[in-house]
């Protein structure tokens, strides 16, 4: 009997470990409570909760890589299912802070999530008002302002507190036109700092001024 078994033994051996992969496989492949995993990636916006009135929060890192364990043969998760989060409600004055970010997103488990915190400032917003002037480009030599008006001749500049330091004037530029004429037209102040250079941080409002001049050729070069 020992012969028998002995005889062609590794052959003997390998059939029975293929009969039994066979059977495992066709046996939790049929079974529904044992169900394949797998990792899902989802990129999420990062969004702020619980910032106070008249701040603004600021940072780069603007999504995170949420990992999720998912179940195979079933409906992927979608990104607007998962949040990220940022909960400001414990920063209440203005500074850098490094904030944890939470993951909310119901009946899933959570693998991993980069970043897991995000570094931000926290600026407090304020607002000015400020008279329109126009800048003028061209040669006055060849051209004269008869009459200039803005409407509104002011207006208010928003921003945190250190770009608004910054702003020194808002302007509407008028190119000097080459012959006596007049305009009428919608045209964008513009906040600039005392060198002249736009400060695109702040926001204007109104966003256009209305603008109406005349112009006539000056006398030095032949009638209007």
């Amino acid at each position: 009997m020992l012969s028998i078994v002995r005889r062609n033994f590794p052959l003997k051996a390998f059939a029975f470990a293929l009969a039994v992969a066979a059977w495992a496989y066709f046996h939790f492949s049929a079974n529904p409570s044992i169900t394949a995993r797998f990792d899902q990636q989802l990129s999420v916006p990062i969004v702020v909760t619980g910032l106070r009135a008249g701040y603004v929060a600021r940072y780069t890192e603007k999504f995170a890589v949420v990992t999720i364990d998912a179940t195979r043969n079933t409906t992927p998760v979608k990104p607007d299912q998962v949040e990220a989060v940022l909960n400001l409600a414990a920063n209440a004055d203005p500074g850098v802070f490094n904030v944890p970010v939470q993951v909310i997103a119901p009946n899933l488990q959570i693998r991993s999530l980069t970043p897991a915190s995000v570094t931000l400032s926290i600026d407090r917003l304020e607002e000015r008002t400020v008279p329109i002037s126009i800048a003028y480009n061209g040669d006055f030599k060849n051209t004269v302002v008869d009459s200039a008006g803005l409407d509104p001749a002011q207006v208010t500049v928003r921003g945190i507190a250190a770009d608004l330091a910054r702003v020194q004037a808002v302007r509407v530029e008028i190119t000097l036109p080459a012959k006596g004429t007049a305009i009428d037209a919608m045209i964008r102040p513009l906040a600039v700092t005392g060198a002249g250079d736009e400060v695109g941080a702040v926001a204007v409002s109104p966003n256009l001024v209305r603008v109406r001049a005349r112009f006539s050729r000056s006398s030095a070069t032949g009638a209007n």
